[in-house]
């Protein structure tokens, strides 16, 4: 009976494993066609979110709340990539089938494993119920709740969840993409009543919890501007910590000036509150019905770019980022707009929901996340000079560069040590299927390395950067002959990063 027992204990360990096995740790995990006239000398280590205090970045596991994925495929994947936040849905229709009835099982289920991972949720409120009349809809494009019964239904199921889950759900957001597509229920007046009518719900039952609104499909000034007058108009911008925007566009680096713009309109009316990218990524491969950038010739390898330019193009910018998503999503079984399997997830899945494998994205997101949590510091002046001799003064960094190509380049500095870290890419374009590098001169005034190396995020690969390719004059360094392209690359004290 004791060795049955045994065998059967092992059976249920070796299934439980079976899903994170697929995780390659070796150090060529990630195999493109990158070369460079560098030494490699190794590949970046990923780090656990256990390992982690905290860092910029959510990943999204959104629509559990419509069986387009399945927790259980990929709850082994979320600690090793490095990441503590997850984005989700409550699923008001999934829970309460029956009014006044809730089956939370569903949910305990997923939220008591993330938190025994030490996993973060930030759990969005929506969508509506259509058990209730003008209760809302609950697929994408979705109307809010509109009738008093069902407002007051919607009252009551906020009140329940977040009662249950406060000891384990610390941010909450309201409504996903109110102005998507043609909705006209969805008046940005409306949608900012519901916004306070619910935040108002969670404060009351949690204080301290932090709270997200808008979750804006894509930017529209004038939605904004009418959503966030109309909370400033009733003096009720204190219930929120962050406002959040969804911004796909095919290049990553393309929409900032847009992002700005949303930055000056919240400034009129609440400057204190944070603006949250909230949900944004790529298809791994192109096709109709798939969702957002569909039409474009995408890889592997530029869905990972993608991502990684959008992470660390928002780290620059001093944006929270949530990443979309860590699996493909099986949208073939909805009337949403989506038809068809939306391939933006960073692990491959199929029509039965099973994880596959993690693609190459996934990796280079453990590159990026085993590198840049809180110990990093971004050096908020860091200006581009043609000018060799430029002066600077303390806390300032300049750069010049040997192009007139556009760089997107980013600073940041340890706490504690202050050696320095350089984020640095091609970013004119949308990501390429091929990693042809450009060989660039770069100097650094006000810079601080003791042992500089160079960093392929996309493939994790550190390579040497030899003595006879980087000087260091007074305080001024100058790095020769680096190799950039379309990806993120680094110059980076060795000292920052777990090879």
């Amino acid at each position: 009976m004791k060795k049955l027992l045994l065998l059967l204990c092992s059976v249920a360990l070796v299934q439980a494993l079976s899903f994170a096995q697929n995780i390659d740790t070796s150090s060529n995990r990630v195999k493109t066609d990158f070369t460079i006239p560098l030494k490699r000398i190794g590949t970046i280590k990923p780090k656990n979110a256990s390992e982690i205090n905290a860092s910029n970045w959510i990943i999204g596991c959104e629509t559990l709340d419509r069986d387009l994925t399945d927790y259980e495929q990929y709850k082994t994947y979320l600690a090793p990539l490095g990441i503590k936040r997850l984005r989700m849905q409550a699923g008001w229709a999934k829970t309460e089938k029956i009014k006044g009835q809730y089956d939370w099982a569903w949910l305990d289920k997923i939220i008591n494993d993330a938190a025994s991972r030490g996993l973060q949720p930030w759990l969005e409120t929506s969508y509506g119920n259509p058990i209730y009349s003008g209760g809302g809809g609950i697929n994408l494009s979705a109307g809010i709740p509109t009738s008093e019964e069902a407002l007051q239904a919607w009252d009551k199921w906020v009140e329940a969840l977040v009662t249950r889950y406060q000891g384990k759900v610390k941010e909450w957001e309201i409504w996903n993409e109110p102005n998507f597509g043609d909705n006209e229920i969805n008046q940005a007046e409306k949608v900012a009543d519901l916004n306070m009518r619910t935040a108002e719900i969670i404060k009351r039952i949690q204080p301290g919890a932090k709270i997200s609104g808008l979750s804006m499909g894509h930017i529209d000034l004038k939605y904004a501007d009418a959503f966030f007058k109309a909370i400033h108009a009733k003096g009720k911008m204190k219930l929120f910590d962050n406002m959040t925007y969804h911004d796909y566009v095919y290049n990553p680096d393309a929409n900032y000036d847009h992002v700005a713009a949303l930055r000056r309109l919240l400034d009129k009316y609440a400057p204190g509150v944070k603006l949250r990218q909230g949900e944004n990524g790529a298809p791994s491969f192109s096709g109709g019905g798939r969702g957002a950038l569909g039409d474009y010739d995408w890889s592997e390898v530029s869905q990972a770019k993608w991502i990684t330019r959008r992470m660390l193009g928002d780290l620059g910018h001093d944006i929270e980022s949530s990443i979309l998503g860590i699996i493909d999503m099986n949208y073939a079984i909805t009337n949403a707009p989506i038809k068809r399997m939306n391939v933006k997830g960073i692990i491959e899945s199929d029509s039965s929901k099973r994880a596959v494998r993690p693609k190459i994205a996934y990796y280079a997101m453990q590159n990026v996340t085993s590198i840049f949590d809180d110990r990093l510091k971004r050096i908020v002046k860091l200006y581009p000079t043609s000018n060799a001799n430029a002066t600077v003064v303390a806390g300032e960094v300049k750069y010049n560069k040997s192009t007139d190509r556009s760089l997107s380049v980013y600073g940041y500095e340890d706490q504690k040590s202050k050696k320095q870290a350089y984020t640095i890419w091609m970013g004119e374009a949308i990501p390429t299927n091929t990693n042809h590098t450009r060989e660039i001169n770069l100097s650094f005034l006000n810079g601080n390395f003791e042992y500089p190396v160079y960093v392929d995020i996309l493939t994790g690969g550190v390579y040497e950067i030899p003595i006879t390719q980087w000087s260091k004059q007074a305080n001024t360094y100058t790095f020769s002959a680096i190799p950039v392209y379309d990806s993120p690359i680094l110059i980076i004290d060795k000292s920052l990063i777990n090879f």
